[in-house]
């Protein structure tokens, strides 16, 4: 246990490292583009953006998760199957883009879509080449090979799509950036463990076996994109193109906390869960309950900023052409709290290998997603639909909650603490505000 807590500390640290240095790169990018590139091209890309993303989550089989959680996850047998099963998805995914630029190229009035997403689709192709060795480093929490090859390669697409945007401000430097920190990642990914040498190979029994945990890691994920991106969906739709590109700006910006948890949830807290759910039932939840805690109490405050002076916060660093919608900021902050609250409570659900409660989950989210928008958008416009988004995922953190209770773990009294002690620096904020006529964020 107690080498499983250095390591899981050490991984944590340089989560945090590689997150927060990816995330301040991403946003000074971000802040410069902004003022090279008009809001409708960032309204362009999100849509491009939308189904890239769903034809990964659609396809996903678990190739990480099984290397990380199988016991036989260090056998090159094992890793190279998953290895080729994943070259495969790559240019299966890439056939896909090719089948549906023209057909959403219709839906949403756009000819450039026609081009836009092949091209920006190459990078499935890329990143099906990735060496496994990403996969590997995650196993055994050695993260600081990881988080090196992360900001690198983000640095350079990034460096790339700046460069681009000053000297041609037009959607190609955004395309750019992206294709350049694919080519790198797949070419960088096959260094970082001399040991590991990818080759294709095809073991039937290995393939059942990726695909009895894959089966369920699929539902997850493509409800999850489901869930996550039919507010894109029927926003981009609803939405003038430049209101949608500064909505997807504030929610990216709103969701950088998530992300943080997402990211030590999944590098460092269902990987340690992988190495001691062996252990005593009521040792291993007392740990990860300790280790839920120190995660909850940061990310609680990091909420509580971005409910109190977010709004504040968008107009002081964008221009007025994206910051006239700052309120949409507090509103989505907000509404992830509860979504926060299930993530750092998944990795004990994913060491079981119940990845079922997160389907229906997402299934749930969906379905609020759909009828929130809809009601919303009719009855209160913008307000109601962005009000709608926000009010999601506590159907998520519902059904979560409810299986981790199926399987012997209560995190209802610690959500009710740090929910009460959310709200309390929140209202305390608020005042502050308050006091000195800065008026409500939202």
């Amino acid at each position: 246990m107690t080498s499983v807590k250095q390591l899981a500390t050490q991984g944590a640290l340089w989560t945090i490292v590689g997150y927060g240095g990816s995330q301040i790169l991403r946003f000074l990018g971000n802040l410069i583009l902004t003022r090279l590139l008009f809001p409708e091209l960032f309204g362009l890309m999100g849509i491009v953006n939308i189904f890239i993303v769903g034809l990964h989550l659609f396809s996903d089989v678990g190739i990480g998760v099984n290397i990380i959680q199988n016991k036989r996850g260090d056998d090159p047998d094992f890793y190279n199957t998953a290895w080729t099963i994943q070259v495969i998805r790559g240019f299966g995914l890439w056939l896909a883009c090719l089948v549906i630029a023209f057909p959403v190229s219709q839906v949403y009035g756009q000819t450039s879509l026609v081009w836009l997403i092949p091209v920006v689709g190459l990078t499935t192709v890329f990143s099906g080449f990735n060496s496994t060795s990403l996969s590997t480093l995650e196993r055994h929490m050695n993260l600081r090979k990881q988080v090196m090859f992360e900001m690198g390669s983000g640095m350079l697409g990034f460096l790339s799509m700046l460069i681009w945007a000053f000297l041609s401000p037009t959607i190609w430097a955004l395309v750019a950036g992206g294709l350049i920190a694919s080519i790198t990642k797949m070419l960088w990914s096959h260094h970082l463990l001399p040991g590991i040498k990818n080759r294709f190979l095809w073991d039937e029994k290995i393939v059942r076996e990726i695909f009895s945990v894959g089966q369920w890691v699929f539902m997850s994920t493509g409800l999850m994109f489901i869930a996550e991106q039919t507010d894109r969906l029927m926003l981009g739709a609803m939405f003038p193109l430049g209101l949608f590109g500064i909505y997807q700006i504030a929610l990216t910006l709103s969701d950088v906390p998530r992300q943080m948890v997402q990211a030590l949830a999944g590098k460092v807290m269902f990987p340690a869960m992988t190495k001691v759910i062996d252990r005593p039932k009521d040792v291993v939840i007392k740990k990860f309950l300790d280790s839920r805690c120190l995660l909850l109490v940061p990310i609680s405050l990091a909420v509580s900023f971005l409910v109190g002076f977010g709004d504040i916060f968008m107009q002081v660093l964008y221009d007025e052409r994206y910051s006239t919608e700052a309120w949409m900021l507090p509103i989505l902050a907000l509404g992830l709290w509860p979504r926060m609250l299930a993530n750092t409570s998944e990795p004990y659900l994913f060491s079981i290998g119940k990845f079922q409660y997160t389907a229906y989950g997402n299934a749930l989210r969906l379905l609020s997603t759909v009828v929130g928008i809809l009601i919303g958008f009719h009855y209160f416009q913008v307000v109601g639909a962005i009000s709608a988004v926000a009010l999601n995922d506590i159907f998520y953190y519902l059904a979560v909650t409810s299986g981790l209770f199926k399987e012997g773990l209560n995190s209802l009294p610690q959500d009710i603490i740090f929910t009460v002690m959310l709200l309390a620096v929140i209202l305390a904020m608020l005042a502050i505000r308050d006091s000195l006529g800065w008026g409500l964020p939202i």
